[in-house]
């Protein structure tokens, strides 16, 4: 009983539509794999196009494009030196997300290793 209490303390309020279709909105930008790999290009610090476009290994206008909703969602900065333009993560939250969801990949994956190991057995 009281660890049914407990959950029930801990119970959030449900989210407005407009606020679910805003973090609907940030899930999204980030299941694009190649915004992935640009924040974790940027997590090393700061870098411009070109240095970005040779790390994930594309194109200049697709990485453009891509930094472009990254920027406009708040994950990534953008700074100008002259003609060139560096990025950065402005939002380094991000990284706590993606710990969080690579954790419960980890842990599904094990789950299911166990389970084809046993499975084998048989």
């Amino acid at each position: 009983m009281m660890n049914a209490m407990s959950r029930s303390a801990t119970r959030h309020q449900p989210l407005s539509d407009a606020a679910v279709d805003l973090v609907a909105a940030r899930f999204r930008i980030l299941g694009e794999p190649i915004r992935i790999r640009i924040l974790q290009e940027l997590q090393g610090g700061e870098r411009n196009v070109s240095d970005l476009v040779e790390a994930v290994r594309s194109t200049q206008p697709n990485v453009s494009k891509h930094l472009r909703i990254l920027q406009e969602t708040g994950f990534v900065g953008r700074r100008q030196e002259g003609n060139s333009v560096f990025y950065s993560i402005a939002d380094p939250t991000v990284f706590t997300l993606c710990d969080v969801v690579c954790r419960s990949a980890a842990q599904r994956m094990a789950r299911d290793a166990k389970l084809a190991t046993e499975l084998r057995r048989r």
